[in-house]
């Protein structure tokens, strides 16, 4: 499904926190165990100052975003970013995603990115393969670091150098 992929603006807000809120509540990508207020876009987009923060969008509505972030504060690690993404619930499966992570890439290719990391729920197999197909390669495992509803999950470290 070919879509729009441009910059998250002021107006996404609504939208972009009840696609995160939906994983919130529904699955383990998202780490949180409570809905998320929508001030919370404002955080989202603090954290990806100076590095894209992308929506996917069709004629009707946004359909996913995705977003890169500083994976540490520390000038060695400048060419290193951390990378979420989270696309519409009944939008999955579509493309959305290779989609925004294409062009998520690019933009840090040309920023001068040169390894992304993903920090991946054990209990979120479909992220997990996700990643894969888009030629991320398992690189760490930090073993029972993550609870959520009573459960505790690894956090699974994938990166793909750019």
């Amino acid at each position: 499904m070919p879509c729009i992929i441009d910059t998250a603006r002021d107006g996404d807000r609504k939208v972009v926190i009840d696609i995160f809120n939906h994983y919130v509540k529904n699955t383990f990508a998202a780490y949180p165990e409570e809905a998320v207020p929508y001030q919370s876009f404002e955080l989202l987009r603090s954290t990806a100052e100076g590095y894209p923060f992308l929506v996917a969008r069709d004629e009707k509505a946004a359909l996913g975003f995705a977003m890169l972030r500083p994976y540490s504060p520390f000038a060695a690690f400048s060419g290193t970013a951390e990378v979420s993404c989270f696309v519409a619930s009944e939008q999955t499966g579509k493309g959305i995603g290779s989609q925004l992570y294409h062009r998520l890439l690019h933009e840090g290719r040309e920023m001068g990115l040169r390894t992304i990391l993903a920090g991946i729920s054990s209990l979120n197999p479909k992220s997990l393969a996700f990643h894969e197909r888009q030629g991320f390669v398992q690189c760490g495992r930090f073993l029972n670091v993550g609870r959520k509803w009573g459960k505790d999950f690894d956090v699974v470290w994938m990166q793909k150098t750019i």
